[in-house]
């Protein structure tokens, strides 16, 4: 082992995603990058020992903790997390869908259930003719370079629709750590590459080269929160019962699991 592993040898996976940043700041070459599905794959197949992963994943498996005080997560407009639509939203009788992740397709059938709307769902192959379908659902940053594309499809933004839908905010994705490697060293270095993550992150976001300043201001510095308190267990919470009743997964409370000194 290198005397200079942050990760002290721990196997830790994250998105590639702009959102994610701020949360893998000062451990970027430790960590394996991959789609949120690809990880969940590793996480479960014991490849990974903690993934930045869909909160659903979590949520579906009894044999994880989740790192308290750590999420991405929004309380109104996500601005990477939405469907997309040529159409009205109660003519929408399939959903193609960027399978990456979980947490996104079932929030979306939540709240697409609450409307009484209950559609078809399509996996979407890939990105070359999205503009050519009626509805899609898009995350990351796919999704906003979609947004910044010359569309003409209405963007329904599922962050806010969730907070309009319930008055709390949505955790779109958490540290899950299977249970056997939550050792406090693994816990505490995630933990303060959070913190190292947030006291930089204007220099991260001047850093970056994807999309313009002023989007990576907005989306880091505002409409994505890193905070994973009691409203947002509230919304956890929330999303749970809904899962469970909408899909029919037996859903496992979340467990959550502090740093040492958190």
């Amino acid at each position: 082992m290198a005397s200079n592993e942050v990760l002290q040898g721990f196997r830790v996976g994250s998105v590639p995603y702009l959102n994610s940043i701020p949360l893998t700041c000062g451990i970027e070459k430790e960590v394996i990058f991959a789609p949120p599905s690809q990880l969940a794959g590793m996480l479960e197949n014991e490849t990974l020992d903690a993934a930045l992963v869909s909160i659903t994943e979590a949520l579906l498996h009894p044999g994880y903790v989740i790192l308290d005080d750590v999420a991405v997560a929004s309380d109104g407009p996500v601005l990477s997390v939405f469907m997309a639509s040529k159409i009205p939203m109660e003519a929408v009788e399939i959903v193609h869908c960027d399978p990456a992740s979980l947490t996104s397709i079932n929030l979306l059938k939540v709240l697409l259930a609450a409307k009484g709307i209950h559609p078809q769902w399509k996996p979407l192959s890939d990105y070359t003719h999205v503009a050519d379908k009626d509805a899609l659902l898009l995350i990351g940053d796919p999704a906003i370079a979609f947004t910044q594309s010359n569309t003409s499809h209405q963007i329904w933004d599922l962050g806010a629709a969730w907070k309009d839908l319930t008055g709390l905010p949505f955790v779109f994705a958490v540290w899950a750590i299977r249970a056997s490697c939550a050792d406090p060293s693994l816990l505490e270095s995630l933990m303060q590459a959070k913190r190292q993550g947030l006291a930089s992150l204007e220099s991260l976001i001047e850093r970056e080269d994807r999309f313009d300043p002023a989007f990576r201001r907005a989306y880091l510095g505002k409409a994505i929160r890193y905070d994973l308190g009691e409203k947002e267990k509230l919304g956890v919470e929330l999303f749970t019962k809904k899962l469970e009743a909408s899909s029919g997964h037996c859903v496992y409370p979340p467990t959550y699991v502090k740093a040492p000194g958190a």
